[in-house]
């Protein structure tokens, strides 16, 4: 497969996007960037296939699932010319949730170093331990220092440096059932890839499609994928809160092909050509064709009403932002969000999406598309291909961020090293 590519040089990085609609790998390297903002990452290569064997987020079937991952990284490394041995993974299965732990270490008057921060970090992975007993069987995904204290002093960036008896985190730590993560872990290291990390679908979307003041002032990302739709509140530069809903576009298609009498492909056709989430007075009198499912007669297709199509669509969109409202509200998130909306995901390119969202949320909505990235064609730098590039950015940060011999190991996702490295390289 990888005769003939070149070895990978410094400061290429991958990202592998495991979809339930679609599966992605990116290839990039740092570009030039303004002197006072991160390089650029140039995309290099890019390969995709139809999602095989992978279900609302979760891999269902291991073969399948790993004969699609080998040809988009495959076809990504032709592209590039490169040879990648470490992907960081996307992550919308295994139920991610978030919970917030506070710790405090004693630092007894000598200046906050690296050390602390680990010791700090350790002390709450204990926490967790013992407080998520309940959760047995989950592994943790991020952990995300979002506030620190000096003996009691609040709203500290970073503590190092500075000097006290006693260091005190907020830790936003995100855990994800471990059944699923192994078994998407299995399936990326059959292909001979190491895994560099993990990153909840929202996040990595975050990181391509979010300006600095939407993550400093408070914003909610809402990534909507085939078959899951997650959550991420950013407050104050972080990410604070995750949550995922299990509906996606995949089920609004199977609402099409139900309600019409006809097959899953037409059903994706006739959403793409002629779906939106609201309805107009204009549906009633257009009428569209409708191959029935089982004839192979073109001539046999059913004529029916435009407005019958949106008013299969909009219900489902509806049901979904209304998830979305309800799990905001119950978090207790919601206000910190403010009042803007981020859209990403393939399920929000349908015409009106963002209007729906914008009635049913409240709030002020934009569809986010990789604004940080540069060599997208247009076909793929839309708002379905935000979490692939976010995962670059993510990499990128990981490969400046640690020296070699500091990086995270990769042979088992959830050590305690790899969940050190992650803690670190996303806050510095």
């Amino acid at each position: 497969m990888r005769n003939g590519i070149k070895r990978n040089r410094h400061g290429v990085v991958a990202g592998l996007d495991v979809g339930s609609s679609k599966i992605c790998c990116l290839i990039g390297r740092a570009g030039v960037g303004r002197a006072d903002a991160p390089p650029r990452i140039k995309i290099l290569g890019i390969g995709q296939q139809i999602s095989r064997g992978v279900k609302n987020g979760a891999v269902v079937d291991m073969e399948a699932a790993e004969q699609a991952i080998l040809a988009a990284v495959h076809a990504a490394e032709q592209m590039a010319q490169e040879t990648i041995e470490r992907v960081v993974v996307n992550l919308s299965g295994g139920y991610p949730a978030s919970r917030s732990v506070h710790v405090e270490v004693a630092i007894d008057g000598h200046e906050v170093g690296d050390g602390d921060l680990r010791r700090a970090l350790e002390q709450g992975h204990q926490v967790e331990g013992v407080l998520g007993q309940p959760e047995k069987g989950r592994q943790v995904i991020h952990s995300i220092p979002v506030a620190y204290t000096i003996d009691g002093s609040r709203g500290i960036r970073d503590p190092r440096g500075m000097y006290g008896e006693r260091l005190g985190v907020n830790m936003h730590i995100v855990t994800a059932a471990t059944g699923p993560v192994r078994n998407l872990a299995t399936c990326v290291q059959r292909c001979h890839l190491d895994i560099a990390g993990f990153v909840v679908s929202p996040f990595a979307s975050g990181l391509a499609a979010l300006v600095e003041d939407e993550c400093e002032l408070g914003v909610t990302l809402i990534d909507m994928g085939g078959g899951t739709t997650s959550i991420t509140v950013f407050f104050e530069g972080n990410a604070i809160h995750t949550d995922v809903v299990p509906v996606g576009g995949m089920h609004v298609t199977n609402d099409i092909a139900r309600g019409l009498s006809t097959s899953l492909s037409h059903a994706e056709r006739l959403k793409t050509l002629y779906g939106h989430a609201i309805s107009a007075s204009s549906d009633e009198r257009e009428m569209i064709d409708v191959p029935q499912v089982g004839e192979e007669d073109e001539g046999q297709a059913h004529q029916v009403p435009r407005s019958l199509l949106v008013g299969v669509i909009q219900p489902r969109l509806e049901e979904i932002f209304e998830l979305v409202r309800a799990r905001l509200e119950a978090s207790g998130f919601d206000k910190l969000g403010g009042r803007r909306v981020v859209l990403t995901g393939g399920a929000c390119q349908l015409p009106g999406t963002r209007d729906l969202a914008s009635l049913i949320l409240d709030k002020q909505v934009r569809l986010g598309k990789p604004i940080h990235v540069d060599g997208l064609a247009e076909s793929t730098g839309g708002p379905a291909y935000a979490g692939a590039a976010g995962l670059l950015t993510y990499a990128m940060e990981a490969e400046t961020a640690l020296p070699p011999e500091a990086r995270p190991q990769t042979k088992d996702p959830g050590s305690l090293l790899l969940k050190v490295g992650g803690w670190i390289r996303e806050h510095f």
